[in-house]
């Protein structure tokens, strides 16, 4: 071939590759290919059936290659050219190496060329181009897949160690949250039983110094012989006693009910008055809440069912429920009174009902509801619509796991502005 036609192939075959591998203007593609040019790209998409499809594979491939930083070392492995001089093929490895983030990779190319000679110009004809393998004599890429393999089974590995790690630290996280949530139940009791404790006993405490002189003026009217009086003061003397151990009881329960919410549950069901826990409860929140903030004021309205009798539950994880469902409540209608609408009163219900084989325990707030779009998540763990640092969201979590627990159901009805109920179903 005389030398003005192989520098004619040359400048070719160096155009084309400015062309796909840097920016040399597409617009001069045509000078340089054939419009029926033929090939394939390296990707299972990259096909080649015309001109327009490979001026498409070269934009493609400039936009997914911006910003990566790419550097294209050539080398030519064949070249040939026909005995008639009017057709030759080129094929070139080209090790491509680009950053992507703060790594860099490198990709083992091929690209096999067949140029004509035509209207006294070369052209490309077909173009092919593969991703070579670094190991040699592998024709069908088996030693490579095994080492992809491996190197797949070592990352496996290596991420289920960081997962069972991962795993191991939630379930401690979750434990501490789980303790933070009913020590923190437990501190809003502490002082509504403060105040709930005292009631009875001031009872004892006044029905003590009561009885005192009334011992004392019985024993006056004996030595006076006055029997028939000293009867009279003996009989309220009596009374004051029964009515000291009834006080005495109740501050017994108060504080049974307290270590009952403190300590671990046994997770053994036993018959429980619901009314009277529920009405506890109720109670021990409002107290609990008024000790905190002097301000905070709530109408609370009760209708128990006196059919319902005891209930199979484990007390104290279903009086946790409860105190939830209602420190909820109250939260919501305080929120609502801060935003002093006109003509509103606070009010938190709590009922109880039986139907067939089941009791229904329903608490009921007009507060501002809950959004319908959080609806979803609402009994989700972690899940809170109250202020950071005033809410762990495993309340109402917990609160439903519990409830399942027990073969139950807790479902929430809600209307926006009006006010939430969330009602508890167990069976009876």
């Amino acid at each position: 071939m005389d030398e003005k036609k192989a520098n004619l192939l040359k400048e070719s075959y160096d155009s084309l590759l400015n062309l796909m591998l840097y920016d040399k203007p597409i617009d001069q593609l045509e000078e340089y290919v054939v419009s029926d040019i033929m090939g394939y790209g390296t990707t299972l998409d990259e096909k080649i059936s015309d001109i327009n499809r490979f001026r498409k594979l070269i934009t493609d491939q400039r936009e997914q290659g911006a910003g990566l930083n790419m550097h294209f070392d050539i080398n030519p492995v064949f070249r040939r050219v026909s005995v008639s001089n009017d057709s030759a093929v080129f094929i070139d490895e080209i090790r491509i190496s680009m950053t992507v983030g703060s790594e860099e990779n490198i990709i083992p190319l091929r690209l096999s060329y067949v140029f004509y000679y035509l209207d006294n110009k070369w052209k490309l004809v077909h173009m092919h181009g593969s991703v070579g393998i670094d190991s040699e004599g592998d024709t069908w890429h088996k030693e490579q897949w095994k080492k992809e393999k491996e190197e797949l089974e070592n990352k496996v590995e290596e991420r289920t160690n960081e997962l069972k790690r991962s795993i191991e630290e939630l379930k401690a996280t979750q434990s501490q949250l789980i303790h933070s949530e009913k020590m923190a139940s437990l501190g809003e009791l502490t002082a509504g039983i403060a105040h709930e404790i005292q009631n009875p006993l001031n009872f004892v405490n006044n029905f003590s110094e009561v009885s005192t002189e009334l011992v004392d003026e019985m024993n006056t009217e004996i030595e006076n012989g006055n029997t028939e009086d000293a009867k009279l003061i003996a009989h309220d003397l009596k009374q004051n006693l029964e009515k000291i151990n009834h006080h005495g009881k109740r501050a017994g329960e108060i504080v049974k009910g307290m270590l009952q919410h403190s300590r671990s549950s046994s997770g053994v069901k036993e018959p429980t008055d619901i009314n009277s826990l529920a009405d506890e409860y109720l109670r021990l929140a409002y107290h609990g809440l008024r000790a905190k903030d002097k301000t905070f004021n709530a109408k609370m309205e009760t209708n128990f069912d006196e059919s319902i009798g005891n209930v199979e539950v484990v007390s104290q994880d279903i009086g946790r429920v409860i105190l939830n469902l209602i420190t909820n409540a109250f939260y919501a209608v305080d929120e609502k009174k801060k935003q002093n609408p006109e003509g509103y009163e606070p009010t938190v219900s709590v009922s109880t009902k039986k139907t067939g084989d089941k009791v229904e325990i329903s608490v009921k707030d007009n507060g501002n509801g809950i959004p319908q779009k959080v609806m979803d998540k609402i009994f989700q763990p972690f899940f809170t619509t109250k202020p950071t640092g005033q809410g762990t969201g495993l309340g109402l979590s917990l609160s439903y796991d519990i409830v399942k627990a027990h073969g139950g159901e807790l479902t929430v009805e809600t209307q926006e502005g009006e006010g939430t109920e969330f009602s508890i179903v167990l069976p009876n």
